[in-house]
């Protein structure tokens, strides 16, 4: 299995994206074609011993955040995004992974892999612990921040796929993301959508309010993505606040001071903190679309790129876009 990985995407390539690569293939059973700068991919591979499941595929040109995605994309065709996503339409890779551009790798996923008959948007799906023993799926983070009562149903269908085929859960407990749990709450959308998820044979659960999210209630929560990418990067802004409080505490020693019900209290903090690391799954998946895309985080450095890989092998070995292509999906009226 080949999974090519954007050498030149995110805050820390290529180096942190080449650490990540070679901690990668010594783990997992996968090839790993790293997409980039040649002469620069080279030199990083030389200082490592573990190298031999790693091959170079050129590309010259980079897309910056910033740039204007479709025409980044259209202008660039021998950009790292756009090289890596053609491995995938070819055959060459099994999935590819990019810590680059959000908006140059889903147009680049449109436009060169194309939708799923029958799902009329993509979306990406972040995977999280929301403490249960089990992780949760948020879906949609960002792609569509206006959406009609379809859209959120085929999000729904597609992340349902996710969780069992790749994640083993057995009928995942889907809910939508409303502002109260009554049938009748929320706007259109909301209410809209609501009816169309009770009528599909999904185990939908009905509404969940935000602070339901950490209390185990549902494994997909279903949303526009306006809504989730707020509530993806307010829990990522928590997590981080809470772990330099945790660190800090720690460097002082103060740790070693707790004890009984106080030391329980910071273990369990702790550990919560943890599950909500990005760096714990790597990446979110970029469902709807004819290849195993993964979107990881822009300030990745190895440790979530390796989990992103790892992510990306799962999918493949999984057959999630087989799946999802054998889905059956309603069409807008």
């Amino acid at each position: 299995m080949l999974i090519a990985v954007d050498a030149t995407g995110g805050d820390y390539a290529p180096r942190e994206i080449v650490k990540g690569a070679i901690e990668a293939v010594s783990e997992y059973p996968i090839d790993i074609a790293l997409v980039g700068n040649k002469a620069v991919l080279e030199m990083l591979l030389r200082r490592s011993t573990r190298k031999s499941n790693i091959t170079i595929v050129p590309a010259d040109q980079v897309i910056r955040d910033g740039e204007e995605p479709i025409q980044a994309v259209q202008n660039k065709p021998d950009s790292s995004v756009v090289v890596g996503i053609n491995l995938v339409k070819d055959g060459t890779a099994d999935g590819f992974v990019s810590a680059g551009s959000t908006g140059a790798t889903v147009v680049a996923s449109f436009l060169n892999l194309s939708l799923v008959k029958g799902i009329e948007r993509l979306a990406v799906c972040a995977v999280f612990d929301a403490n249960q023993p089990q992780p949760t799926f948020l879906i949609d983070v960002g792609v569509n921040a206006n959406c009609r009562p379809i859209f959120l149903m085929q999000f729904a269908q597609m992340a349902n796929i996710l969780a069992h085929q790749v994640f083993g859960l057995d009928s995942p407990r889907v809910a939508l993301l409303n502002i109260g749990e009554e049938e009748i709450k929320g706007n259109n959308l909301a209410k809209e959508s609501y009816q169309l998820l009770k009528k599909t044979d999904l185990n939908f659960v009905g509404n969940i309010e935000g602070y339901d999210i950490f209390r185990g209630k549902a494994d997909v929560i279903v949303t526009d993505g306006f809504t989730g990418n707020i509530l993806v990067k307010t829990i990522e802004g928590y997590s981080e606040i809470i772990q330099n409080l945790l660190e800090l505490q720690e460097a002082s020693k103060l740790d070693r001071q707790l004890t009984g019900a106080a030391l329980a209290q910071y273990v369990q903090m702790t550990s919560f903190i943890k599950k909500l690391d990005y760096k714990e799954y790597g990446g979110a998946s970029l469902l709807g679309v004819n290849g195993n895309i993964v979107i990881a985080h822009g300030r990745s450095r190895a440790k979530a790129i390796k989990s992103a890989i790892y992510l990306a092998y799962l999918a493949a070995k999984q057959r999630v876009v087989e799946a999802i292509q054998n889905g059956q999906y309603a069409a807008s009226v």
